[in-house]
């Protein structure tokens, strides 16, 4: 049972066994529902992305395997015109939700958690998120003049998103040829949203939204979970300081030129 109508265009083919309330937020255009127990969420799309959404089940699966927490996946429905992923809920608070202090706190633990993902072995990873692949698709969405200003930085809403690429496109090349030497397992889309921290203990519980993981530069990661974190922090001297942190307990020197790189990318690969 719905508790109220859902957001969508399609009918979600929910469980019926218990009571489910649509939950707001997220950027997919999916439809979640969590139940009222709090045990599960259900993730709804239309058929046309079955395939997309089979594909999050089948990295949910593959993640939890291999012990970095994460939704488990339970159930796989369909109809003719929808598709379901019921999972096991992550209990926590999204790290978006918790103030810089409670962050600040759990900032070790979270960095502990991307260094685990990215130290899995390449070799067992059947899923590719490779700069050839992403590209490709900011290629389609420009293409199609999908995307939303929204997502972009501020300092380049004004500029026309083929501009935008055709910058990208210059410096291609020179990271695919170091993605092809450094690439790790990768979340790739890391932003605090898609962190659950335990608020008792204040440190990493698990990821979220596993649809995008796989191979690719550690930096598709590092980028977007320290620019996103900036949201949270109150001020720049904040925001350096917990680079800095991050940056040692991972033990990399940062790469400015390279995070840059594919923070402006990924803007580009939605729509």
């Amino acid at each position: 049972m719905v508790v109220s109508d859902a957001p969508t265009r399609f009918r979600p083919v929910l469980p019926a066994d218990c009571e489910w309330e649509p939950v707001d937020g997220g950027e997919s255009g999916a439809a979640v529902f969590r139940a009222t127990d709090g045990s599960r969420y259900a993730k709804c799309v239309a058929a046309t992305s079955a395939a997309e959404l089979a594909q999050e089940r089948d990295r949910a699966e593959w993640l939890g395997a291999h012990g970095i927490s994460g939704p488990r996946p339970l159930e796989w429905r369909e109809s003719a015109d929808a598709a379901c992923l019921v999972t096991s809920a992550v209990p926590g608070v999204p790290a978006d939700r918790v103030p810089a202090e409670t962050l600040a706190a759990a900032w070790e633990s979270m960095t502990d958690a991307v260094r685990d993902l990215h130290e899995l072995p390449t070799d067992t990873c059947p899923f590719e998120r490779g700069l050839g692949t992403m590209f490709a698709k900011a290629q389609d969405v420009v293409a199609r003049g999908a995307v939303d200003p929204e997502f972009l930085p501020e300092d380049q809403r004004d500029t026309p998103p083929p501009v935008l690429l055709a910058r990208l496109a210059a410096q291609v090349d020179r990271w695919i040829a170091r993605e092809s030497a450094e690439s790790v397992v990768c979340h790739g889309d890391l932003c605090l949203p898609n962190i659950v921290l335990d608020l008792d203990t204040r440190s990493f519980a698990g990821f979220l939204d596993l649809g995008r993981l796989g191979v690719a530069d550690r930096y598709v990661d590092i980028a977007l979970l320290l620019a996103n974190s900036r949201e949270t922090w109150p001020d720049e001297r904040s925001a350096l300081d917990a680079d800095r942190r991050f940056a040692e307990r991972y033990g990399i020197d940062l790469d400015a030129e390279r995070q840059r790189f594919y923070l402006h990318l990924d803007p580009l690969t939605w729509g």
